[in-house]
């Protein structure tokens, strides 16, 4: 799966992307969905709820794991993406970047997404730096 250019990359491998109508969708990315492999539970907000940049927004587990979803932005959620957010995992696995998105947020300031995140140069060489 192509990883695409415009979402901003948070280093714990979240992702967010503005949209055209301001909001930022976020997602996890391919090599997250990967990594946990055998995808259990999804625990998201609720519409309404707030974000905090940097925080945690809910939880994803697996068998292997319980991992916190880190949020890119501030803000406030204007929608939750509810077929991940019971036991049908596919989206995740086939489009994580498309139909696998998490949540989407009307941010306090859309500039925050910039402000430490990486381009898609910067999430790829830190890829291959895990890999090592």
């Amino acid at each position: 799966m192509a990883r695409p250019k415009n979402v901003r990359y948070l280093e714990s491998h979240e992702w967010g992307r503005l949209e055209s109508d301001g909001t930022i969708t976020i997602g996890i990315t391919d090599f997250a969905v990967d990594q946990l492999n055998d995808l259990t539970f999804v625990d998201l907000p609720e519409v309404g709820d707030t974000v905090t940049k940097g925080e945690p927004f809910g939880e994803i587990e697996s068998v292997k794991a319980v991992s916190d979803l880190i949020s890119p932005v501030s803000g406030e959620i204007v929608a939750v993406h509810e077929d991940v957010d019971g036991d049908d995992f596919s989206a995740l696995k086939t489009d994580a970047f498309g139909k696998g998105w998490l949540i989407k947020v009307k941010p306090d300031n859309a500039d925050e997404l910039n402000e430490g995140t990486k381009d898609l140069a910067a999430y790829e060489k830190q890829l291959e730096e895990e890999a090592h």
